[in-house]
């Protein structure tokens, strides 16, 4: 089973709010996940960021991968923590 570390999109039309969850690749963007690791809000000055770092190194470490996204606000949120 293929893992991976993902945004779920949530909020209103052109209102996004991101979860982001730890999920089976093959899951819908939207569906079932595993466990939520953080939320990010990219509506509000400055962008919103929060991780549970302890969480996201502990998938990381059991072979989940981060998409591309995810990585670059991981990169941001462990350069402003």
């Amino acid at each position: 089973m293929a893992v991976k570390i993902r945004l779920a999109r949530h909020g209103a039309k052109k209102r996004p709010y991101y979860r982001i969850v730890v999920a089976d690749a093959r899951a819908p963007r939207d569906g079932k996940f595993i466990e939520e690791v953080g939320r990010y809000n990219p509506c509000v000055d400055p962008s919103m960021i929060k991780f549970d770092l302890e969480k996201v190194d502990k998938w990381i470490a059991n072979g989940a991968q981060p998409t591309d996204t995810v990585a670059r606000l991981l990169e941001t949120a462990r350069k402003e923590a």
